[in-house]
């Protein structure tokens, strides 16, 4: 209705203003609701032009208006505002308009330009954790929401399985793996643990072995044990110890700090996994069995773990792979003169021009730094999809200034489509305990949190009741939709730019804005329609003012729809949803339902209902959950 308020205005400008007007004039915004109305027009960009006061320009243009549409049934002024009432005539024809549409809010498929959308992206050094359910679920459901815009999408990952942390991955378990009583070192197979799980395990071992290195180095130099140490490394010590003294606690800490990082450096753990890197990189035989053995490990661990999260991947890139094509991205720009070299061999671009900084490519003894794998990434996606309108990368905001000198690098060798580039920058996930800390082994792992949710709801489903009839299968299928579709909606709730505190006992709360009260509203109408049986024709029912708001609601729908793409966020899809099943309760509490003794009114409001449910089942599929039949 407001595209038709607005095309009339348009057309008939000169004939009630006078003088032909602009299409951003004419501005609506939503009928408060202590005024009677359905649409607002904002009427102060008109009061000017018929040289009348606000209140007798919107009396004008509401007269014009209700002339020349028939579905408006009334108007109404407030100061500068016209609030439009429309007819009972014209939200019976929206609801019978809905109810015939089984893509209701959908665009056509495939009518929109091809998106590829980025998400999960892991390191194969560590199994998934908390951080990257909201990766993966916040990337899944962006992709659906854009496929129902119309978009082609091509949902991708780009798996992080070379470089120096999974060398640190790689060298602790060839060093400290224990060997049994078989002569064999830990495997999945023989621990029967998760293969991401085991490799994870040896990357904290690293880091714990390796700060163990580093302060039995500083304990040394505190010594004066500088045997085998560069000139430069004991003068950068000295200089950091003298720096010291006399100085607050705070300022001594930082140098202890600086202290420990050039202890770090010289510990012969790092030297081993920079020189696994570099032989990695020639292809030795030996380092390269050891890689894809321990990478298998992962890629089976991060399957289970992904089924059970319930996203999927049209394609997958691989680090190991584009890392080449980055490189000879960097051979091309220095050709160009677009980077330079320095004397140590390392290639950087000089990006301080533009407000940045300088930027490390590649490094010394040629191996690649995140920058170079991205930059091979981005230009095989385009030659895999030449028609990509664009590309989206679901990564924390942490990352917001790598994301920054990619794209820009991209366009300094010459590739326009870098400006169709997104970087969907997310915030952490939060604990009460303080943020996650991969090396130390204080994440959330994803695995573990699933169990536990799907867990509660199994215990907080079995104490409610209402499994009557159900087998086993079925309520363990209840339990997963219940648990998992509660943590889903939580953290996709809050908008992707927020950082957010998780509590996993929240989330599968029956009351409030939450997964399973959404859930318990579709199950709810459900069981209503079951009861019912056969639902006839509406056309006498009177349309009260409950049903007429709640049709008001199911029509946002597609609008909706068309934002949350616009602006990449299901927060927006989660929300709406929230405030649907708000109304429909509100609904379902003050009129009588199957009790109702008109016939058509009663055949009305379960049409409603009908679509209230429809409209929930495609809003949490949007966002990766499953609407159970019966709660």
């Amino acid at each position: 209705m407001e595209n038709k308020i607005k095309q009339l205005l348009l057309e008939q400008s000169e004939q009630l203003f006078g003088i032909k007007i602009e299409e951003k004039s004419v501005q609506f915004q939503l009928t408060r609701k202590e005024f009677e109305g359905d649409v607002t027009l904002v009427v102060f960009p008109f009061a000017k032009l018929l040289k009348s006061s606000p209140i007798d320009a919107a009396n004008q243009i509401g007269e014009f208006l209700k002339q020349h549409i028939s579905e408006i049934a009334s108007y109404n002024v407030v100061q500068g505002f016209l609030n439009i009432s429309l007819s009972s005539e014209y939200w019976k024809n929206k609801l019978f308009a809905i109810d015939t549409d089984n893509s209701f809010g959908r665009k056509k498929a495939d009518s929109k330009g091809t998106i590829l959308v980025e998400y999960s992206s892991p390191n194969t050094n560590k199994p998934l954790h908390l951080g990257h359910l909201r990766n993966n679920f916040l990337g899944y459901s962006v992709a659906e929401i854009l496929k129902a815009n119309g978009h082609k999408v091509i949902k991708t990952q780009i798996i992080n399985d070379r470089g120096i942390h999974i060398c640190k991955s790689m060298l602790a378990w060839e060093r400290f793996s224990p060997v049994n009583i078989n002569g064999e070192r830990e495997t999945p197979e023989n621990t029967s643990l998760k293969g991401d799980k085991l490799v994870g395990k040896y990357y904290v071992v690293f880091d714990q072995e390796f700060n163990k290195e580093a302060k039995e180095l500083i304990a040394k130099w505190e010594s004066n044990e500088f045997d085998g140490f560069s000139a430069h490394v004991v003068e950068q010590y000295q200089k950091f110890v003298e720096a010291k003294i006399g100085k607050e606690e705070k300022a001594q800490a930082d140098l202890d700090a600086k202290i420990k990082e050039l202890a770090k450096n010289e510990t012969s753990l790092l030297r081993d996994a920079k020189e696994m890197l570099v032989k990695w990189e020639a292809r030795d035989p030996q380092t390269y069995l050891l890689w894809s053995t321990m990478n298998g490990w992962v890629y089976d661990g991060f399957k289970t773990t992904y089924e059970a999260m319930g996203v999927n991947f049209d394609r997958l890139y691989y680090e190991s792979e584009t890392y080449l094509l980055g490189k000879d991205l960097v051979s091309e720009g220095l050709s160009k003169g677009v980077f330079y070299k320095k004397e140590d061999g390392s290639v950087w671009v000089d990006l301080t021009a533009d407000g940045m900084d300088e930027k490390l490519l590649l490094r010394g003894d040629g191996t690649a730094v995140y920058m170079t794998q991205d930059l091979g990434t981005a230009l095989d996606r385009k030659k895999d999809y030449p028609d990509l309108e664009g590309v989206v990368y679901t990564v924390g905001n942490e990352q917001d200034y790598h994301f920054k000198v990619l794209f820009l690098v991209l366009k300094k060798l010459g590739y326009s489509w870098a400006d169709k580039c997104f970087h969907l920058s997310y915030g952490m996930v939060d604990l009460p305990s303080g943020k996650m800390k991969s090396r130390e082994g204080t994440v959330v792992d994803a695995d573990e949190l699933m169990t536990e949710v799907v867990q509660s709801a199994k215990e907080m489903t079995s104490e409610r009741g209402h499994l009557e009839g159900m087998s086993s299968e079925q309520k363990d299928v209840l339990f997963k939709q219940i648990g998992m579709g509660g943590l889903k909606y939580y953290l996709l709730k809050v908008d992707p730019k927020k950082r957010m505190m998780f509590n996993p006992e929240e989330s599968i709360e029956l009351t409030g804005n939450t997964g399973p009260f959404i859930q318990y509203a579709h199950a709810r109408i459900n069981s209503l329609l079951a009861k019912a049986g056969e639902i006839n024709g509406y056309d006498t029912a009177l349309l009260g003012n409950e049903e007429k708001e709640l049709i008001k609601v199911l029509a946002q729908y597609p609008a909706v729809i068309h934002e949350a793409g616009s602006a990449y966020s299901p927060a927006l899809i989660a929300n709406y949803c929230y405030e649907l099943v708000k109304a429909f309760n509100h609904f379902y509490q003050s009129v009588p339902m199957l009790i109702e003794e008109d016939k058509s009114v009663r055949d009305l409001r379960l049409v409603i209902s009908r679509n209230v449910s429809k409209v929930i089942v495609n809003s949490l599929l949007l966002l990766g959950v499953e609407s159970p039949q019966k709660m």
